[in-house]
């Protein structure tokens, strides 16, 4: 009993002696004498509390980590799915991009020539008997195609079908040397035939039957045409003559000529169904540079 009233008076004693000592402080304003035991007080407590933050930060990131874990490798995945959409997204544009040029561009051929076409894309290289350089396009029976067809693209004369199933055919290009198209040499009537020689699809051989007529270097050549337009319709650009041999004695003359047609890069082709009215000659070929 004695103890507690002890304790009770001391607790008052000290409870006075804080409220004297906070209205001193709080009446003197910054000349108070006890601004030092304030100012240390506050950094030892300020230091206390800073302690206590930084350490308890740290754990409380870690929790969080854990806690949000799951959801950012979600994030994450999600962001990578969405990144490869986009990607192939343009990749896709691209594509569609150059295949609307290049249709234009055999759209344009083909109504210079009077040519009526059915449109197709090379999917595959295709070997056939017989055949070096051949390709499987994605059109057949079905879109009006048959065997004996010139095929070409919007710079020139690409081959021609010699087989044709319900959704695809076979192409033989230009530069395989057991194909033979009927050509003849830009303003003139002056013809031969076009050979394949391999060579990836470089050059093409270009036979004059004519051994007498001029021949030279940077000459053009466009396709004679075959009765009823096949397989070969009159007046597609078949190349431009890089070299001339000469042929002392022999019947004919020889010369290689570059296609126009990029033969190893083949994309959007044209597979001819109804031969023009007239004989384009060469209205088809291209301007000649320096005449642009």
């Amino acid at each position: 009993m004695r103890d507690s009233r002890r304790a009770r008076l001391i607790l008052g004693a000290l409870l006075t002696a804080a409220l004297l000592i906070l209205t001193v402080d709080h009446r003197t304003g910054d000349s108070s004498p006890l601004r030092p035991l304030r100012a240390a007080g506050a950094y030892l407590f300020g230091t206390v509390e800073q302690f206590g933050g930084g350490m308890v930060r740290p754990v409380g990131g870690f929790v969080h980590a854990i806690l949000t874990a799951p959801a950012a490798k979600e994030r994450i995945e999600a962001l990578k799915k969405e990144n490869a959409r986009l990607r192939t997204g343009l990749l896709a544009g691209k594509l569609d991009a150059g295949r609307a040029k290049e249709l234009k561009q055999l759209l344009g051929l083909t109504g210079t020539g009077g040519y009526k076409v059915v449109p197709g894309n090379v999917v595959a290289r295709r070997g056939r008997p017989g055949f070096e350089d051949a390709v499987q396009i994605d059109i057949g029976t079905g879109d009006g195609v048959r065997p004996e067809m010139t095929v070409l693209n919007g710079d020139g004369l690409v081959g021609r079908v010699i087989h044709a199933a319900a959704h695809t055919s076979t192409v033989v290009l230009l530069s395989d040397p057991a194909l033979a198209a009927g050509a003849r040499l830009e303003g003139g009537k002056e013809i031969g035939v076009v050979h394949g020689v391999g060579e990836n699809g470089r050059l093409v051989q270009f036979r004059l039957l004519d051994s007498t007529a001029s021949m030279n270097r940077g000459g053009r050549i466009v396709s004679f045409g075959s009765q009823h337009g096949k397989p070969y319709v009159p007046g597609v650009p078949i190349g431009v003559i890089e070299r001339v041999e000469s042929t002392p004695g022999e019947l004919t003359r020889i010369a290689y000529a570059r296609p126009y047609a990029d033969l190893t890069a083949l994309d959007v082709v044209g597979v001819v169904v109804e031969s023009p009215k007239r004989d384009p000659r060469d209205a088809v070929l291209p301007a000649k540079e320096g005449a642009r």
